[in-house]
């Protein structure tokens, strides 16, 4: 039979009601499906993690080959989208590829991310031979490519048994290396993500002196970028009480990249009075980095004041990152008038690296002295 255009037009609107229809009842049998993210070639099927995440991770790990297991939870502000290195389109997240060759949807060190991005957190575990091989994280608002991979979607998902869980393989792990795609690492990432107090209290538990250096190095990043005023109470602590110089020199980077207010008063607290010159080093590089008079005075005062040459060297190397207006007349101070000859030597070859008009006019009054 051939339908006419006014018959069609007729049914419009009820047979877009029927299928609205159809697709909340089938929501409504799939409980948590609401929460998924877009997902494109996988066949997906919903279930409740009912028993525990801990336990139904396990269950489905036991019965099934290759695959993901997915779930979502709040996650912290100011983290935009968490876009992977592999998106298809120039704008948003596009879509992340879970499998093959370019497989990535963030990593676990310093990645960017995009402004603008959704309230909840994805977590995905990838399935390998009845164990967990894997663990990514993706904003709600990108697109998931699992690769023909089926993915089991978990709904009513505790926030803080998901710490718990990813804190075992946090703790699994060897961080001998510095590697960004080990499991462990992995699983610290997705735990700094949390919008949870449970996360607060996981990384503060990675920060003791008995765990590994490398994994109090990694947990102090995602303390200074995502954990706000928490991590950088956490970070205050470190900075005065970590045994270790490797690790409290992490910390001046992790301040780096704090928003809080009080995080610049720490290093320059660090750049002045930590008892390590690596660590009071690395405090005025980053400093150098931040800029602004308050970075300036401290930077200045470690080349009048620091015990260690090496240290007054790196000010000056500190100098030479600050803009060419701060940076440059300074230089020309520290090589005019500094009375370590080292130093002003140093001064000098950065003044020599800056190309700037004022480094050769002071270039050319010494040599014609």
């Amino acid at each position: 039979m051939i339908l006419t255009a006014r018959p069609f037009r007729a049914c419009a609107g009820s047979c877009l009601l029927l299928m609205m229809a159809q697709g909340a009842a089938f929501a409504a049998q799939q409980p948590g499906a609401e929460d998924a993210p877009r997902l494109v070639n996988s066949e997906r099927e919903t279930q409740a993690a009912t028993g525990g995440l801990g336990a139904t991770l396990e269950a489905i790990a036991r019965r099934s080959g290759p695959a993901w297991i997915g779930y979502s939870a709040a996650r912290v502000a100011g983290q935009g989208s968490l876009c992977c290195g592999n998106h298809d389109d120039g704008e948003g997240c596009g879509t992340c590829r879970l499998e093959g060759e370019n497989q990535r949807v963030t990593g676990t060190g310093n990645d960017p991310v995009k402004l603008e991005g959704g309230h909840r957190l994805v977590v995905l575990l990838r399935l390998e031979g009845h164990k967990v091989t894997r663990i990514a994280v993706a904003s709600e608002d990108c697109t998931l490519d699992a690769g023909g991979l089926h993915v089991v979607w978990l709904s009513n998902v505790d926030a803080g048994e998901s710490v718990t869980v990813l804190s075992g393989y946090v703790l699994g792990a060897p961080f001998a290396e510095r590697r960004h795609d080990d499991l462990g690492g992995q699983a610290l990432t997705a735990i700094a993500l949390h919008a949870d107090a449970a996360a607060d209290r996981a990384l503060a538990s990675f920060t003791a002196p008995q765990q590994s250096e490398e994994l109090r190095k990694k947990a102090s990043f995602w303390l200074g970028e995502a954990r706000g005023a928490a991590g950088l109470a956490m970070l205050r602590s470190m900075a005065k009480n970590d045994p270790s110089g490797e690790v409290r020199a992490q910390v001046t980077f992790a301040l780096s990249v704090s928003r809080e207010p009080g995080a610049l008063d720490e290093m320059i607290r660090m750049a002045r009075e930590d008892g390590s010159g690596q660590v009071r080093g690395q405090a005025l590089f980053w400093l150098s980095q931040k800029a602004g008079k308050r970075a300036l005075g401290a930077i200045s005062g470690a080349i009048a004041d620091d015990p260690e040459t090496d240290v007054k060297k790196k000010a000056v190397f500190a100098l030479s990152q600050l803009p060419k207006d701060e940076g440059v007349p300074k230089l020309i101070e520290v090589a005019t008038s500094n009375r370590n000859a080292e130093v002003r030597k140093q001064a000098m070859f950065w003044l020599g690296q800056s190309n700037d008009p004022r480094a050769l006019d002071f270039f050319a009054k010494v040599l014609a002295q």
